[in-house]
């Protein structure tokens, strides 16, 4: 794996035992060598896990030195034992960082409303703080320390020439189930060498989020703890972006969100396809956007690409109940590649050459087009098998 990595960030990921049932990692420390620009996007449901309500409070700002993330345990529905344990974990990184404990975030993810084991995640944050680098094996212990039941972890990277000098942008990710936007359940990090102050870094974080993080679904569920953070140290480069620097600087802040919302996505719980939703012809971009939500959010949509069946009436008839007044007689509808639905009807084709298509590829893509304007929109789901709800019966939340 080949990936670019922000100069001035030192990180790891490490076991200490919030994961019961396995030795894998479960507490992962970022710091940043000089304060950084910090911006987050998180979760929009009422309920809201301490370490979100923690980072809502300190962003966007300018003196963010670290991040420390546990897995395992959400810190959900706790309570002020809670907040106080979240507040603690601050704490904790400051002192064995040696950096103020306001200027540290929180991430937590896993079962809800269990109390912490603080002793565990005090083992953890000094055994991480003993061996920080800047290495990739490092960067890949870090994204395997924020997994529930992911399969994979998640980076992905960019560089761009500016010029001040090249510019890394790298994240990670987390997230499998409990997909649904608006965020869902997930925690990603973005770091970069860039400078930047806190309006732009939101601003950058906001738009990217938009058009990755909110454009996936697994199940529709949207949980309490989902946070997205952008950090952004400068590292060695004085000055600010030049208006064409900071548009490469969106776009590739974009590109890295995407990839990595493409990646829950296909590690969806029990997933067997990565499905990808265009909706184009549109009158607006949000009008595309419900269409596209409503058909990668239908189950019986999920299952009839499981069985690998190209069941036009269910994706047909979710555009339908999205919300959205159109012709149906303009509708088009294409699976990988094969109209099979055209000016709103049915038209023949080879369904068991698409069916062994389908079945046999992992990606599988559904384009929809409206022949009412020129706005569109693109989404990412994945099947649902059964699999899913066998991950779901025995994980208990």
């Amino acid at each position: 794996m080949t990936i670019p990595l922000p100069q001035g960030y030192r990180l790891n990921g490490v076991h200490c035992g919030i994961k019961q049932q396995s030795q894998q990692e479960d507490v992962t420390l970022i710091v940043s060598d000089s304060a950084a620009t910090a911006a987050g996007v998180y979760t929009q449901n009422v309920i809201r896990a301490a370490p979100v309500e923690l980072d809502a409070s300190r962003t966007p700002a300018n003196d963010i030195r670290a991040i420390i993330v546990n897995s395992g345990n959400a810190n959900a529905c706790t309570g002020a034992q809670g907040d106080q344990d979240a507040i603690r974990m601050t704490q904790m990184v400051a002192e064995v960082c040696h950096i103020p404990a306001e200027s540290v975030l929180v991430m937590s993810t896993g079962i809800i409303g269990t109390l912490l084991p603080m002793d565990c995640v005090q083992t953890g944050i000094q055994a991480a703080a003993q061996d920080l680098a800047s290495s990739l094996q490092h960067w890949e212990a870090a994204a395997r320390g924020i997994m529930t039941t992911d399969l994979v972890p998640k980076m992905s990277g960019r560089l761009v020439d500016m010029e001040l000098g090249p510019v890394h942008i790298t994240g990670i990710a987390k997230g499998s189930g409990m997909i649904g936007p608006n965020m869902a359940t997930m925690l990603s990090v973005l770091l970069t060498d860039a400078p930047l102050d806190a309006d732009t870094a939101q601003s950058i974080l906001t738009e990217a989020v938009q058009d990755s993080f909110h454009c996936i679904s697994v199940d529709g569920h949207t949980s309490t703890n989902d946070t997205v953070l952008l950090l952004a140290n400068g590292h060695n480069r004085p000055g600010t972006l030049t208006a064409k620097d900071e548009v490469s600087l969106r776009q590739a802040v974009k590109e890295v969100c995407i990839d990595l919302a493409r990646a829950i996505a296909a590690d969806g719980e029990g997933a067997s396809h990565l499905i990808t939703i265009d909706v184009a012809g549109s009158t607006s971009c949000a009008d595309a956007h419900k269409i596209a939500r409503a058909v990668a959010n239908s189950p019986l949509v999920k299952t009839a690409i499981a069985g690998a069946d190209p069941n036009w009436g269910r994706i047909v008839s979710a555009a339908g109940y999205a919300g959205v007044p159109f012709d149906p007689t303009g509708l088009d509808l294409a699976i990988n590649g094969t109209m099979i639905y055209q000016a709103g009807t049915p038209l023949d084709f080879d369904a068991e050459q698409l069916s062994a298509l389908i079945r046999d590829t992992f990606e599988t893509s559904i384009v929809i087009t409206l022949h009412a304007g020129n706005a569109g929109a693109r989404f990412w789901t994945c099947d649902l098998t059964n699999e899913y709800v066998h991950i779901n019966a025995d994980y208990h939340t």
